[in-house]
């Protein structure tokens, strides 16, 4: 089945640290290859200079001196040499976004994470540095700030203080040695960019095509899981969420079998959880532990909307497809996406059916009053919890269907399902124009290839016997 691409980035805020940390033998158990696109005195250099930019715009927060991008790689890539597998990605940067690099290529601790760590500058060096030089004596205090007088730096005695400087008449006061922060590096957008870009280049190296990987789509139908690292304090909360977003996975898988259009799902997905998120962050500050509740609804909501669409097309969905197909490729292929689709209606049928009998017991539960139906209201209680498990692990296995098939999810089932679905419309049009036209059904190549045999065998035997010439006519 499809995996997702995993690609993160980061800010950093100490780039020579982090540069030290991944490179350093010392640091990293398992440390196959460093590849820099500069000397390592770079990161040294552009450490100091976007601190002193920093310091001389007085931005607020803290200083962004480069950025990481992390980059999970397959595990058969082991078998690239490790030096070359790195300079590749990391050239592969430099020359598609024009900024020098230095990485790095892991395994954590316990190799099952093969990944590379890439430091890039947001700031290109200059050819030649641009320096201003100075036209007078200039002064500066403790704090590096630019003083008109030269009394202002000095002490009592009318000596310069400790750390106050002066540049004179003559010399350079200030060098440039980077361009301005290149404003494509923050963008939204340019994440998503990066990941389609590695995702296709590491797709090229795949030798087994049922190991490639896909990008997530975001604002799509689905919500993606959260990647729970070693250690990580809110593993439990986290958890927590991705069982819930992973529910609302299958509700969409669902949805997408009953009938339910996109529109229909992403409207509910904008309403009921995108616009709820932003409406609670506004009203009570970012608290995670509201997410669950937000999904909860929208699967609640989702689920009366698949229940609707069910009765509607229920007896479409009751009907077989049995009938016989032509041996051609659209064909085959066709059937056998019909026979996952009967599954997928099977399935979507029996689950309803649970949800039904169980909607019965809660009436019939709801109706229970009184002292002399207790045992009665126990029993519908336990029925109730066995049918609700019973449903969740069938909704599971929806999903689980395509999947075993080698689709990522329902979407994408669907997708290729329709377009078989056409191409075999547009086969069985073509067959009913040639019976019309001709009376027969069109030969296939293995036909026409028998019948032609069969013509040049008859055309042998009824040819006129002449008898061999054995020898030159004088």
């Amino acid at each position: 089945m499809p995996r997702n691409s995993f690609i993160q980035m980061t800010k950093l805020h100490n780039v020579r640290g982090r540069i030290y940390y991944i490179s350093s033998p010392k640091k990293q158990e398992n440390l196959y290859a460093v590849y820099e696109t500069t000397d390592r005195n770079f990161g040294t250099d552009l450490a100091k200079y976007n601190q002193a930019e920093f310091k001389k715009n007085g931005t607020e927060g803290k200083c962004i001196e480069a950025r990481e991008l992390i980059i999970a790689l397959p595990e058969s890539f082991t078998e690239y040499p490790p030096d070359r597998l790195l300079q590749i990605f990391t050239d592969h940067f430099r020359q598609t976004y024009g900024t020098d690099c230095i990485a790095a290529l892991h395994h954590n601790k316990r190799k099952t994470n093969y990944h590379i760590h890439l430091i890039f500058s947001e700031r290109t060096l200059l050819e030649q540095p641009i320096e201003k030089v100075a036209t007078r004596n200039m002064f500066y205090d403790e704090k590096g700030n630019h003083v008109r007088t030269k009394k202002e730096i000095l002490d009592e005695e009318g000596n310069i203080r400790k750390r106050c400087k002066v540049i004179h008449k003559g010399e350079v006061y200030k060098r440039q040695i980077f361009s301005i922060k290149d404003k494509h590096f923050k963008a939204e957008n340019f994440l998503d960019t990066v990941k389609q870009d590695y995702t296709n280049l590491i797709n090229q190296y795949v030798w087994d095509k049922s190991q490639r990987l896909e990008v997530f789509e975001r604002g799509g139908m689905y919500l993606a899981t959260k990647k729970i690292g070693k250690n990580n304090p809110k593993a439990t909360e986290i958890e927590a969420d991705n069982s819930k977003r992973t529910l609302w996975n299958q509700t969409v898988d669902r949805a997408i079998v009953t009938g339910v259009s996109k529109s229909e799902i992403m409207q509910i997905k904008k309403e009921r959880i995108t616009d709820k998120i932003v409406e609670s962050v506004w009203l009570y500050g970012n608290r995670p532990n509201l997410l669950s509740s937000i999904i909860g609804t929208a699967i609640a909501v989702l689920e009366l909307l698949i229940s609707k669409v069910f009765l509607k097309t229920l007896e479409l969905a009751d009907k077989v497809i049995s009938k016989e197909l032509e041996a051609e490729p659209e064909a085959v292929s066709y059937k056998h996406l019909c026979e996952i689709y009967q599954k997928l209606q099977e399935q979507n049928k029996a689950i309803f059916a649970l949800e039904k009998q169980r909607s019965d017991l809660e009436i019939e539960l709801s109706d229970s009053k009184g002292i002399f139906k207790a045992k009665r209201r126990s029993e519908l209680s336990t029925e109730i919890a066995g049918l609700e498990e019973r449903i969740s692990r069938m909704k599971a296995r929806l999903s689980h269907i395509v999947k075993e098939y080698g689709y990522q999810n329902a979407e994408a089932f669907y997708k290729a399902f329709h377009k078989s679905e056409t191409a075999y419309g547009d086969y069985q049009d073509s067959l009913k124009n040639w019976k019309q036209r001709y009376g027969e059904k069109p030969q296939s190549l293995h036909d026409r290839l028998i019948s032609k045999k069969q013509d040049i065998k008859e055309r042998e035997l009824t040819r006129p016997y002449s008898p061999p010439n054995r020898g030159r006519s004088r």
